[in-house]
């Protein structure tokens, strides 16, 4: 009696397991496939969340963005010349840091799926031989 149930307890401990692992295979893959994305098309990849940050889409919408932030008052002109290294500068930060965040999720959910493939293996197997010790 007691022997069937720790071998009860044991059976779903390693079923629960494997579902987890299996959800956590799920959610890693779609956040690699997500990333993958985000490799090939950088500069479409970068978001801003604030409503100041200039427009990285092109030059011009770059350069109209830059004009509206100026402050008049300040009498700052910016020539075409200056504006385009600063729209490059932007360009490649923003560039470099989405395949760096995109490298370390796919490196990141990479082990992840690495570990819950391993995971759900070793248990599943273990989960075999306790059923089979049951029949």
């Amino acid at each position: 009696m007691e022997k069937d149930k720790t071998q009860k307890i044991q059976m779903i401990y390693g079923y629960a397991l494997c579902i987890v692992a299996v959800i956590t295979f799920l959610i890693c893959a779609t956040s690699m496939v997500y990333s993958l994305m985000d490799l090939t098309d950088p500069i479409n990849a970068y978001r801003t969340y604030g409503k100041d940050s200039p427009s990285l889409a092109s030059f011009d919408n770059y350069k109209v963005d830059i004009m509206k932030s100026l402050d008049p008052e300040h009498g700052l002109t910016l020539d075409d010349v200056t504006l385009n290294s600063m729209y490059e500068a932007a360009k490649q930060d923003a560039i470099s840091k989405v395949k760096h965040d995109a490298f370390r999720s796919i490196i990141v959910n990479g082990l992840l799926v690495i570990i819950t493939i391993l995971l759900f293996l070793f248990h599943w197997f273990w989960m075999k031989r306790l059923s089979r010790k049951s029949d």
